[in-house]
């Protein structure tokens, strides 16, 4: 039996000035499992994230987070919130001119109101946590794409959440990084009783590390639920991203062009 959903997303509709961008996405994400939000390009999949942190206000819906409404706290209480949150952006945001150890520690001093010694050395543990303690001293310029994101991991555990938010964490990584990432948050998973929601487009990720699985189109959801009942879904959409086969409209348009391109060849 399940316990009460860490975040609860109900009724979300979200715009972009006059375009509608989520409409009526309601999930539910709990502590100890890693819950993927998945689809196309232009889904709604980061508008979903930046609606959970604030950083957006839904035009309708709510968004509960341990019991309580993120968009209808007071100032106080919503940064209170945030602080048990960690989000690691698509381009892991770390700041160039400033050490793994100092980016890391520099969250720590700002909300925990650490002494900076204090707060480099919770820094330095938390790059431990991902196989960077040895990196501490170096700037992101001198580091691989995949120890960034690992470094970008770090800062959003800066904190203690009791919460994590991906944004397309493994995205431009080759396999074997791709892979490291994905158990170094398996690992996470089984070491904290943390929520953990990954927005991703790839597919190896989604079949290692989701145990549950809202997919997205056009703003809304059409399958979720533990990642096999989503794999199975006969929606369309659904089966083209888990067996990329062509959608019918593209089959049809490809038949339409190689009888365009014979007809052509037949005049020449």
């Amino acid at each position: 039996m399940k316990t009460t959903p860490y975040v609860q997303v109900e009724g979300l509709v979200s715009r972009y000035g006059e375009r509608t961008i989520l409409d009526g996405v309601t999930f539910d994400a709990h502590r100890g499992e890693i819950t993927v939000i998945l689809g196309g390009s232009g889904c709604g999949k980061t508008t979903v994230l930046r609606n959970i942190v604030g950083l957006l206000t839904p035009a309708s819906g709510r968004i509960l987070i341990d019991g309580q409404d993120i968009h209808r706290v007071s100032e106080e209480e919503q940064e209170a919130m945030l602080r048990n949150i960690g989000m690691s952006f698509q381009a892991g945001a770390l700041f160039n001119s400033m050490t793994l150890e100092d980016n890391i520690a520099l969250p720590i001093i700002e909300h925990l109101h650490a002494a900076p010694r204090t707060a480099r050395m919770l820094a330095r543990m938390k790059l431990g946590l991902v196989g960077l303690e040895r990196a501490a001293h170096l700037l992101p310029s001198e580091i691989s794409g995949g120890m960034k994101k690992r470094a970008a991991v770090a800062r959003a555990l800066a904190l203690n959440p009791t919460l994590l938010l991906f944004d397309e964490l493994s995205a431009g990584l080759d396999p074997v990084t791709a892979r490291e990432l994905d158990e170094l948050i398996l690992s996470l998973k089984h070491q904290f009783d943390m929520a953990i929601v990954i927005v991703t487009h790839e597919l190896g990720s989604i079949q290692m590390i989701a145990d549950q699985a809202i997919m997205l189109h056009q703003g809304k959801v059409i399958a979720s639920g533990p990642l096999r009942e989503v794999q199975a879904a006969e929606h369309p959409q659904v089966r083209a991203f888990f067996d990329r086969r062509p959608r019918p409209s593209e089959t049809r348009n490809g038949l339409l062009a190689a009888i365009l391109a014979e007809e052509g060849d037949a005049r020449g």
